[in-house]
């Protein structure tokens, strides 16, 4: 049998023609998530930390797809995609974020409340590492997303797997970096990000795959 690895190649280039059409195929943006966009845009280079919007539709098919209830997400920013996390939960379902700055909770409060989800959001400011250690320290998460500082993701994994329900599901953002986690000689986040990817495959725990969604996106299954 033909390995995996040696597979006709199949990938599509993502030219912005491409990129365009996909986005195309997407639901129409409600009027809070392009104004949410175009605040977030507003703030200049760091808007690159928000999530494109084929992969908040992503997290809101998962959350809903998982019957998830409770949804935990590490890194805030303006809080796009806590919002679509917030819709996947649904009104009886709740998401807890975690971010260490503040600086744009304003943003994503406001963008919550007139999405109407803002009673469904509890926000965790301070480190990470700190504000999950505080989580019950039991398996009540049905989904989490990871997106933070890429130095602190096998810390936030370790935090995280244990508190999955089984076959919850552990979503982490940006395991491609630009393409530069694929080198053998990648540094500084790049590194983080490698050094992180080969923590989940080797990790027994869970069953997962890397998606070429964005900047990349490893879904994983925690086991039974």
């Amino acid at each position: 049998m033909t390995s995996a690895r040696t597979q006709p190649e199949k990938a599509v280039l993502l030219t912005p023609e491409v990129l365009e059409y996909v986005r195309d195929q997407l639901p129409p943006f409600t009027d809070v998530q392009q104004e949410l966009i175009d605040a977030t845009l507003a703030l200049g280079g760091v808007a690159e930390m928000q999530v494109p919007p084929e992969q908040g539709a992503l997290l809101t098919l998962l959350a809903r797809l998982t019957g998830a209830r409770v949804a935990v997400e590490v890194g805030t920013f303006t809080g796009y995609s806590t919002l679509a996390l917030a819709e996947g939960v649904g009104a009886d379902g709740k998401v807890i974020t975690c971010d260490i700055n503040d600086s744009w909770l304003e943003i994503a409060v406001g963008a919550w409340t007139k999405a109407g989800v803002a009673d469904r959001v509890e926000t965790l400011v301070g480190p990470a590492q700190e504000t999950l250690g505080q989580l019950p320290d039991e398996p009540f998460v049905d989904l989490a997303f990871i997106d933070a500082d890429k130095v602190g993701y096998i810390g936030y994994w370790e935090a995280l797997v244990p508190r999955i329900r089984p076959n919850g599901l552990i979503a982490a953002d940006n395991v491609l970096y630009a393409g530069e986690a694929a080198s053998r000689d990648a540094e500084g986040n790049a590194r983080a990000i490698r050094a992180f990817n080969e923590h989940v495959l080797r990790d027994d725990r869970v069953e997962s795959v890397m998606l070429t969604v964005a900047d990349g996106l490893t879904l994983a299954r925690k086991k039974n």
